[in-house]
């Protein structure tokens, strides 16, 4: 108990002293220099106790860990979290995406930003006495975010915030296994479907698929033919893709963002439907494990990313057959140089 006390005074000497610096703070143009060395010094305190905190301090895995090693052994093939690794690597490159829109910013310091940081102090200390590693790195975007409101204001931290929280998709999700239950009926019932249409009788029963006309044995669809980790790992991508997307609209970038789960339902049925395609028309051999093992790698993600790149280009207007045709009309007596366009 006193070692919880003792980080809560911690951190709130570091934030009282860097808000008090704070308040002599004066606008300016160029977010480098709208810090004095007195400003970076605190700043960068800040960020060492962030990363203490999160990266360092062993509360986790009965004491012995700290919540970014506890995230590190969470991305695994159990937890169908293997991408996890993948979403810093992308919350940084969006990060400097959007670091580059802020030339030429006013930047001045908020007091605003005090709140964020509160909470993100709160959820480390809840994350301590419940042992929740998860709970630690939830904290970690308002803690980021806080401070750069605090020091930068309220518009250098509104560009930020959506890399920093971005850094939830690599939490795993409590109970996520549970959801693979639904997913795994679902892609049943859509590979039964798909392979009735390419002329392949089937008969179902749970979530396992039998030949109906004795070619092959009984195929059970699996947690890992569920689609889960496909959707998960397509979700972050698709997010990604919505934010950079910067060009379009608001509702379009939504769209790109929540695209990934019909995406990654169809993507599956007909990776699943092929399987049993396989084994009717080539082989069953083949099909439960030569295909079986590389259709996610030669198919699923091939066919989602191009899914994405389609309905990206048909909201902002440039897939090629839907663009609308222009064409020069000269007028008879018009000037050289001088024509309409239609």
């Amino acid at each position: 108990m006193l070692d919880i006390f003792a980080k809560i005074a911690i951190l709130n000497a570091h934030l009282t002293a860097f808000f008090f610096i704070l308040s002599t703070q004066e606008p300016s143009n160029s977010l480098i220099k709208a810090l004095s060395p007195l400003n970076w010094a605190g700043f960068i305190i800040y960020l060492l106790l962030v990363i203490w905190i999160v990266g360092l301090y062993p509360g986790f895995l009965s004491g012995t860990h700290s919540a970014t090693e506890w995230l590190t052994t969470a991305w695994n093939r159990e937890n169908d979290y293997e991408h996890g690794w993948m979403v810093p690597l992308l919350a940084v490159y969006m990060l400097v995406h959007a670091c580059s829109s802020l030339r030429g910013m006013k930047a001045s310091g908020s007091l605003h930003g005090l709140w964020l940081a509160a909470v993100g102090a709160l959820f480390c200390v809840l994350a301590v006495r419940t042992q929740q590693g998860r709970v630690a790195i939830g904290a970690l975007p308002f803690l980021l975010t806080g401070g750069v409101w605090c020091y930068w204001g309220g518009q250098a931290a509104a560009r930020c915030a959506f890399p920093f929280f971005f850094l939830w998709l690599s939490i795993p999700l409590p109970g996520f296994q549970q959801a693979t239950v639904g997913m795994q009926l679902l892609a049943t019932q859509a590979a039964h479907w798909g392979a009735g249409l390419c002329g392949v009788q089937t008969i179902v029963e749970g979530t396992n698929i039998t030949s109906a006309t004795g070619q092959w044995d009984t195929y059970s669809i699996a947690g890992g033919c569920s689609g889960m980790r496909s959707l998960m790992a397509l979700i972050m991508v698709s997010i990604a893709w919505g934010y950079l997307a910067d060009k379009l609209a608001l509702w379009k970038r939504i769209t790109l963002g929540l695209s990934a789960i019909p995406l990654s339902i169809v993507a599956n049925a007909f990776r699943v439907s092929s399987i049993f395609v396989c084994a009717e028309y080539i082989n069953p051999a083949f099909a439960s494990k030569t295909w079986h093992d590389w259709s996610g790698l030669l198919f699923f993600f091939p066919a989602s990313l191009l899914g994405l790149m389609l309905l990206h280009g048909l909201l902002a207007g440039e897939v090629p057959f839907l663009k609308r045709r222009r064409t020069v009309v000269r007028r008879a007596n018009a000037p050289t140089g001088k024509e309409d366009a239609v």
